[in-house]
């Protein structure tokens, strides 16, 4: 295939060096077929959490332990565990002492920047008179751009050391004052560089106008990575995970039975986007669809496999279900109001709120008198959501509960007697749903269900809608073009 590719490495997959070199960076390449790619890579795996704030657990990092200890020391001391993490880090990765020296030294020379500029906050936050919270997302986003700004250096003294000409491209904007867009420091970085004859590594975080952390959260690295495949025109974006795109979580329907995806469309990644599965976030699925780049997940640790491909045009040649995942804790909000009927504006109102809240709307329903919206958030959130629509609505009646979506999805899932099918295997299993969502689509089914059943649907709709069908295959059929 002729062009470039433009390929985006995960931290789990950075943190395990040597299996990335042998089965990615390198991969048993040499001379000319090293290169005509280029590389956007996340941070090492924990180093994110240790800067901002852990994303499952919640336990905070350097960022939200400034933002909480005042005069307190406690971002400090984060600040001396990322450093030791970093060090630590480059020690087990580099065998030539020269390069670990100037990986050393990059790393003290950006976390000596960054806790100067800290400390000037923390000094003029103790006076009392001052306010530093709108400073606070500049924090956070110069956080976010050194666990990028590490990896990406130390990956590109690595090559070197292997004679690769590799190129550190370093988008973070980490002591400039130009806040150009994110297309803008992209095309600029990029002007001069000869892909075939150069290996770039590039940050995963890039400073540019509005800021990648507050318009993108954590998923700025998959957007970084999808702008930078179509302004420079690639013929394939590639992301490398630490997992295969499979029918359902090897661990919760064993390995034996879980089917390794080979085709899909992104109607699917936007379904899997959606639930909060990391196979490519909204946005950049949007960039790539839009310019007709196909997009290749590949597992890291399978060197010889394909990994699963996903094009606009791609639908199944037999109606199936492809993935049976889902979301365990959720909140079901729901805004009843009887003189709702024939009156607009309720829904309005009720999406300002969720806006305002900066809570994830996963799905919704509605009937004459009844919105609901299942959300992906804490219940302490969602709770000040019911307040401020309260008092706007006092008649309302506004509750919220916990539940949990199961969804079945695929490219095609208008296999008759599907839905008969799943209701019987919930019913079989015990489970009793709690409600049902059906677009008209067909490209997902969404089943909600009590949390406390997530992992006994899953497994049973795994079961029904994809281990029982003779017609669903390994996932590799060809499939046919879209209409």
């Amino acid at each position: 295939m002729k062009g470039h590719s433009v390929e985006k490495i995960g931290g789990t997959s950075m943190a395990a060096t040597e299996i990335l070199f042998d089965n990615v960076l390198v991969a048993g390449r040499s001379g000319a077929d090293l290169y005509d790619r280029i590389f956007v890579v996340s941070a090492y795996a924990g180093m994110t959490n240790l800067l901002l704030e852990n994303k499952k657990t919640g336990e905070p990092g350097v960022y939200s332990r400034f933002v909480a200890d005042e005069d307190a020391d406690g971002w400090r001391e984060a600040m001396k565990a990322v450093s030791g993490a970093m060090l630590a880090r480059n020690a087990a990765m580099f065998e030539r002492g020269a390069s670990r020296t100037k990986a050393d030294a990059f790393v003290e020379l950006r976390i000596a920047a960054i806790t100067a500029c800290l400390d000037d906050l923390a000094r003029l936050r103790s006076h009392g008179r001052f306010c530093v919270k709108e400073q606070l997302m500049t924090v956070r986003e110069l956080l976010a751009g050194l666990g990028e700004a590490h990896s990406a250096h130390s990956t590109a003294l690595l090559l070197r050391d292997r004679r690769v000409n590799a190129l550190f491209v370093d988008l973070t904007l980490w002591d400039q004052g130009d806040l150009r867009s994110l297309d803008e420091r992209i095309e600029a970085a990029f002007a001069d560089i000869d892909l075939a004859t150069t290996l770039p590594i590039v940050t995963g975080y890039a400073g540019c106008e509005g800021g990648m952390v507050r318009r993108y959260a954590r998923g700025y690295t998959e957007m970084t990575f999808s702008r930078l495949a179509v302004i420079t025109g690639a013929r394939e974006a590639i992301i490398h995970k630490e997992f295969h795109l499979s029918s359902a979580d090897p661990r919760l329907v064993g390995e034996d039975k879980a089917r390794k995806i080979g085709r899909t469309n992104y109607d699917v990644a936007d379904q899997l986007a959606n639930l909060g599965m990391e196979a490519i976030h909204p946005g950049a699925g949007r960039g790539l669809r839009q310019s007709d780049i196909p997009l290749r997940v590949r597992n890291t640790f399978d060197r010889e496999d394909g990994g699963t491909l996903v094009t606009a045009d791609y639908v199944t040649d037999v109606p199936r279900v492809e993935i049976v995942t889902g979301i365990a804790q959720m909140q079901a909000l729901q805004f009843f109001e009887q003189d709702m009927v024939g009156v607009k504006g309720y829904d309005a109102a009720i999406l300002e709120a969720l806006t305002r809240h900066r809570l994830w709307i996963v799905s919704k329903s509605s009937n004459a008198n009844t919105i609901t919206h299942y959300l992906s958030a804490s219940p302490d959130k969602v709770k000040s959501v019911i307040a401020d629509l309260q008092q706007q609505y006092p008649d309302a009646s506004i509750s919220s509960q916990p539940v949990a979506m199961v969804s079945a999805i695929g490219s095609d899932i208008s296999r008759p007697g599907l839905v008969p099918d799943a209701l019987r295997a919930l019913e079989e299993a015990g489970i009793a749903m709690v409600a049902l969502q059906h677009q008209i689509r067909n490209v997902d089914i969404q089943f909600i269900i009590e949390s406390r059943d997530f992992d006994a649907a899953i497994c049973a709709l795994h079961k029904a809608l994809v281990e029982e069908n003779d017609d669903i295959g390994a996932g590799a059929a060809e499939g046919r073009r879209a209409a």
